[in-house]
């Protein structure tokens, strides 16, 4: 066995006791790949909650800063997290469900925000 170079001892395993260096390295990679778990989550629940506030806008005639604050609002009076709102939305736009407490509050909020614009009438044809 070839000892580990920089590690000053010719001991078998490498290291100055025997351990080598993957088995130095283990925690680190474990705390790397539960880092990149919630990053990849966090990715996730960005996109599920922009695609609700595109909704808002859509549907409720806000700007996506009024949406972001509909859906906190909703979240905060239904005491469900955001990103569950945001799913329960989403699958709302698809069948038309929506939890009896959330609709009420999604619509209270909606007329407190918007909304924002009113299109005016056009000329008669």
């Amino acid at each position: 066995m070839t000892p580990d170079v920089g590690s000053g001892t010719d001991e078998p395993g490498g290291g100055p006791h025997g351990r080598t260096s993957s088995e130095e390295d283990a925690p680190r990679i474990v705390e790397l790949q539960e880092e990149i778990g919630r990053l990849r989550e966090a990715v996730t629940s960005h996109a599920v909650v922009d695609q609700a506030i595109g909704m808002m806008v859509a549907l409720g005639r806000v700007t996506p800063r009024q949406g972001w604050c509909v859906l906190r609002e909703v979240s905060q009076h239904t005491n469900i997290k955001l990103r569950s709102v945001a799913e329960l939305i989403i699958a709302w736009g698809h069948d038309g469900d929506l939890p009896p407490d959330v609709r009420a509050a999604l619509e209270d909020a909606l007329g407190r925000y918007g909304p924002t614009c009113r299109p005016e009438p056009g000329p008669p044809p």
